[in-house]
């Protein structure tokens, strides 16, 4: 028999053991996972299709349930990517503006289709469809939907978040910036419940506006015309605000391909955005284009006087072929008024209170599968670049690596179909030479202020496909004074998957890498490279 106070003693126990457990689960639930480079699935399984939108919070008119609301464009060639991501498509192909919704911007609901192909082209005559944002306008009680439609904006309107929205009027930019069509356009709402378009010029691209979005002559339009920025051409125009300052976010001119994330600041929204007219590469973007993403949308959580920036990139991988997944998210740091990009590849986001941590599953390697690249490296076409991004390449023998040299290395190679079965995206580290060669290829990897390489063990992993002809051919990790390798001793003809583990991670930094030492055209080729913490 167990006495009284046998009994208090295990109730205690328990309500312990129970209070622990709903502390565990508060944690699960509130700080969750957002997984780069892989394609995004809703909650309930489906795939996401959302390119070249945003994410907006509105108050459900029927439910008056305040949600996060994500508009983008579903194109048909997003579903033949994700199926089989071994061609690169050169169109795209309009289906719909698709709406999820979320409590957490972590997990998602398929909303349904607002817009169709059905209803996009009244004449037959089928044309581009994208770059997207929605606002509620007030003097309507209706949710207006800017979207770029050929030549000119399209605006439609529903009676909810969620509702079909319709067909309302197209507007001629021509009279606004001297174009019928914008380059690309998001939508930014402020504090005060006012919205506006922010967008580029139609031809180049080289100007940017912001108009304010409103009523006149009964119907939804921009009520004016700021030019905040004339100089360098960008695309990606997005806005964000942060601490009563507000950011002007774009990308370079480079198509589909990823780029550095470029901002200027501003007290107004309407300027002056400074440096004037000299938009500054984001600190953090420049190892990786940006995770390989152009600038899509922002989003910031305010929580008790703080203040937290999702970067959220659009990743073209349909178009570009540069690696998995369509949308790529990633918390902003600031130092000041400056803001710093943190490159990674998974992350836990607490939305109830805007903290967030980095995933034991993140890796640390940027740029591991040589996709940023958007050209054969060295080139000499925008940008000109000698080296990968991310990557040290010093050739002990051989020839050099010049930009305008017909004899220097490429230095990445493009997958084949068939390569692209067994690895991700278009690219791959080239390690060869006409001459007999010695190169080494390395990647430096330390904490930054904002994310810390934490002291402890870790695996490099990596996927080869070689030629004979080396004498010495490995990859290699180098930290708090200790060397580690697996050494490739036989010819693959296939891609092989190679690992060395247990590292132990010293004072927050380590240097990954490859070195081979081989005869004349000889090869090697790597990709995928991880570096993730057990």
């Amino acid at each position: 028999m167990i006495k009284k106070s046998g009994l208090k003693q295990i109730s205690k126990l328990v309500w312990i053991v129970m209070l622990l457990l709903c502390s565990t689960i508060k944690i699960i639930a509130q700080n969750q996972n957002i997984k780069n480079d892989v394609f995004w699935d809703t909650k309930e399984g489906l795939p996401i299709y959302s390119q070249g939108g945003g994410v907006f919070k509105f108050e459900n008119p029927k439910t008056g349930i305040e949600k996060y609301y994500w508009y983008g464009v579903h194109y048909e060639e997003a579903e033949k990517y994700r199926k089989e991501p071994i061609i690169t498509y050169p169109r795209c192909t309009f289906k719909s503006i698709t709406c999820y919704s979320s409590t957490d911007l972590v997990n998602w609901t398929f909303e349904g289709d607002v817009f169709t192909d059905e209803n996009a082209f009244p004449d037959g005559r089928k044309t581009w469809v994208g770059r997207l944002g929605v606002a509620f306008v007030k003097e309507m009680n209706k949710y207006a939907l800017f979207v770029q439609h050929g030549s000119q904006v399209l605006v439609l309107l529903g009676d909810s978040p969620t509702a079909s929205f319709s067909w309302h009027q197209k507007i001629n930019m021509k009279p606004w910036i001297g174009t019928t069509n914008t380059g690309d356009q998001t939508v930014f709402t402020d504090d005060d419940g006012k919205s506006y378009l922010i967008y580029s010029y139609g031809k180049g691209r080289n100007k940017i506006y912001v108009s304010e979005i409103g009523v006149k002559d009964g119907k939804v339009t921009i009520l004016d015309c700021t030019k905040v920025f004339q100089g360098e051409s960008r695309e990606g125009n997005c806005m964000f605000k942060y601490k009563n300052k507000y950011y002007m976010a774009a990308s370079n001119i480079y198509g589909w391909d990823a780029s550095f994330a470029y901002y200027l600041v501003s007290d107004n929204i309407r300027g002056p955005y400074l440096p004037t007219n000299d938009m500054q590469i984001m600190a953090g973007s420049t190892e990786d284009y940006a995770h390989v993403t152009q600038t899509g949308f922002f989003y910031t959580i305010k929580r008790n006087g703080k203040e937290t920036v999702i970067y959220c990139g659009d990743r073209w991988a349909d178009f570009a072929g540069n690696g998995l997944g369509y949308n790529q998210w990633f918390p902003l740091s600031f130092d000041g008024h400056k803001p710093y990009f943190n490159s990674l590849s998974s992350w836990n986001l607490d939305e109830k209170t805007g903290d967030w941590t980095v995933a034991t599953d993140n890796n640390y390697v940027k740029n591991g599968s040589f996709e940023a690249d958007r050209n054969k490296i060295p080139s000499n076409f925008k940008p000109i670049q000698e080296q990968l991004l991310g990557w040290k390449t010093e050739v002990i023998k051989g020839n050099p690596i010049q930009v305008k040299s017909e004899i220097s290395p490429q230095l990445n190679y493009f997958n084949t179909e068939n390569d692209r079965k067994e690895v991700i995206g278009e690219k791959s580290l080239n390690i060869t030479d006409t001459v007999d060669f010695t190169r080494e290829i390395t990647q430096q990897i330390t904490s930054s202020s904002y994310v810390a390489l934490e002291d402890g063990v870790y695996n490099l992993t990596a996927k080869v496909k070689n030629s004979q002809g080396f004498s010495g051919l490995k990859m290699h990790a180098n930290t708090g004074g200790v060397n580690y390798k697996f050494s490739i001793e036989t010819k693959n003809t296939s891609w092989t998957s190679i690992r060395i583990s247990d590292i132990l991670v010293k004072n927050g930094k380590i240097t990954v890498g490859f070195f081979a030492n081989g005869t004349a055209n000889a090869f090697c080729l790597v990709d995928d490279v991880t570096l993730v913490k057990k």
